[in-house]
């Protein structure tokens, strides 16, 4: 009884904060970062070139390949989801666009079999069918930045939305974020000349959901539901359990992008894009603790983020410009062009925080 009374306390807690988000999201702006929780400033290092989709909310998330050997040549992945796929060098030029369409999020994995050979796998949530979900996979060569289109996968009755790799023991899988929260495992097999997939597990959240991220570490899936909050998934497991509510505090709806800075065995920092109050919270691992929030602003040269849709974070070394990582925020109002994608040094956000 106890248990039933205890869920039933966390749906009413969770169905009020989904009608309330739209509420608060039309409270004006300055309002809303007024009271939530204080938010440190961080300034961008290096910025992408416009995605092709003038006056229009077009960019939407990114990925990243680095490069182990000459960390400088690392590739980024970002889309333009009333168009295709982009691929930027750090420098934030274009390096090539495929034009598939209406693709939402991304995401990336190597050293993944692709038709025989070890490659790049990209995979993007396909909403061209806004019916019929589908994962579409290409292979990015990482030496002439092209971008070579493998095929769909089909994702399930629905509109794509979301997706995030994890790797485990049975392979690569993608995660697609339908959006009605409704999310599959997909088993993906691209060693043979035609990718396909398995649906391997099924798990729903109540509302509209987007951003997510794996920690192939210990199995753990994280996803944004965007009007109630954060929530993670155990390996096989199909119940949610909530890290961060959406509450206007520390997470200001829209919950979007998700990304995971890993460190050790099983430490490190979740990050999720507050796109109400344009910032990202930060929460720590493994206790999923709140740590803190950060805010990309304007600098001498490049301007800050807004209403960031997708983020992503990879540590390591990428260069004299991001020695410690890298993380990508998407800008929902990069000035009188068309939207990008902001570069911050990870190393910024840490002194800027305090962490360790």
């Amino acid at each position: 009884m106890r248990a039933l009374l205890k869920q039933g306390t966390i749906l009413a807690g969770a169905l009020c904060l989904a009608a309330c988000a739209p509420v608060e999201r039309e409270i004006p702006i300055a309002q809303r970062i007024a009271s939530a929780n204080p938010a440190v400033s961080v300034t961008a290092r290096g910025e992408t070139e416009p995605v092709g989709t003038n006056n229009a909310d077009a960019a939407d998330d990114p990925a990243i390949w680095r490069n182990a050997v000459n960390p400088a040549a690392s590739l980024i992945v970002g889309t333009d989801k009333k168009a295709g796929l982009y691929v930027y060098g750090l420098d934030g030029a274009k390096r090539d666009f495929i034009d598939a369409g209406r693709v939402n999020n991304v995401d990336l994995k190597a050293d993944v079999t692709i038709s025989g050979a070890p490659g790049i796998l990209v995979v993007a949530s396909d909403r061209n069918d806004v019916a019929n979900a589908k994962l579409a996979l290409f292979r990015l060569d990482p030496a002439s930045a092209k971008l070579t289109a493998l095929g769909t996968i089909a994702g399930g009755a629905g509109e794509a939305y979301g997706v995030c790799l994890g790797r485990d023991a049975q392979g690569v899988s993608a995660y697609i974020v339908l959006k009605d929260g409704t999310i599959h495992q997909v088993l993906i097999d691209a060693s043979g000349a035609t990718p396909t997939g398995k649906t391997v597990r099924t798990m729903k959240l109540g509302t509209q959901s987007e951003g997510c991220v794996v920690d192939d570490r210990t199995g753990k899936l994280y996803v944004a539901e965007e009007d109630v909050g954060l929530w993670r998934f155990d390996a096989g497991s199909t119940s949610p359990v909530m890290i961060g509510a959406a509450d206007g505090k520390a997470i200001v709806a829209d919950a979007e992008g998700v990304a995971l800075a890993a460190m050790g065995e099983t430490g490190g920092y979740v990050v999720v894009s507050s796109q109400g109050d344009n910032a990202y919270t930060v929460y720590s691992l493994p206790d999923e603790r709140y740590v803190g929030r950060f805010r990309v602003v304007d600098g001498a040269s490049i301007g800050g983020s807004e209403e960031t849709d997708g983020i992503e974070l990879m540590l390591g070394d990428f260069g004299p410009a991001y020695p410690g990582g890298l993380f990508i925020a998407q800008d929902g109002h990069n000035g009188a062009m068309a939207q990008n994608f902001k570069l911050v040094a990870w190393a910024d956000i840490v002194a800027a925080l305090g962490l360790n």
